[in-house]
């Protein structure tokens, strides 16, 4: 198999953009990408470290939980999770970063690109608190460009249609998939109890 290793070599196997296409693009946010923020309930962020190596990790909460500094600045919060941190500590070490965010039935999409900085600011982290719990930190990112995404890859997969999604039952829970992988002898049903309960007392 060959690898395409030039941009233009890319190039060759594609048409030009287009002049909307390469014109949409935004330095700031315009009232457009504002509303979308404000009833964006879930976003994906990009990230990679300092050697090169990516992430991408979803972060989720009650539409327009990412605060809008200033038409180039976001807030993103942090909540209780995993502590694993992979996104976070790509960004102390490469703080460009690559956001996506989606609001469930529509199939466009807004992309935003920066540069992030991570904050335990306590005035920002109670600023992003839900049922009275502040954020344990927030990345704050720099807006470098802000555009609309067309729905093409939402039509092709169907992502919102209900009617095409697979049983839930055709794929092992979590706990099965978390025994199985760290062969624990705990039973999966026991484990996807406890997660449960986890779910429920540690959201926010």
């Amino acid at each position: 198999m060959e690898f395409i290793t030039s941009r233009e070599g890319l190039r060759a196997h594609y048409k030009q953009a287009s002049d909307g296409a390469v014109r949409k693009e935004l330095p700031a946010l315009d009232a457009h990408a504002r509303r979308f923020l404000e009833r964006s309930p879930f976003v994906l962020i990009g990230s990679s470290d300092g050697a090169g190596n990516g992430d991408v990790t979803p972060k989720g909460d009650r539409p327009g939980f990412v605060a809008i500094l200033d038409d180039r600045t976001l807030a993103i919060p942090d909540r209780p999770g995993n502590n694993r941190l992979d996104t976070w500590e790509n960004i102390v070490a490469n703080p460009a970063v690559g956001l996506l965010f989606l609001i469930p039935g529509m199939n466009e999409t807004l992309r935003i690109n920066g540069i992030g900085r991570i904050t335990a600011d306590a005035e920002l982290c109670n600023r992003l608190a839900v049922d009275g719990r502040p954020a344990i930190s927030a990345l704050v990112v720099e807006i470098r460009a802000s555009y609309m995404h067309c729905a093409k890859a939402f039509m092709r997969s169907a992502l919102w249609k209900a009617e095409t999604w697979p049983a839930r039952e055709e794929m092992p829970t979590l706990g099965e998939m978390l025994r199985d992988q760290l062969a624990l002898s705990v039973a999966a049903d026991v484990i996807d109890r406890d997660l449960d309960d986890a779910y429920k007392k540690s959201l926010w």
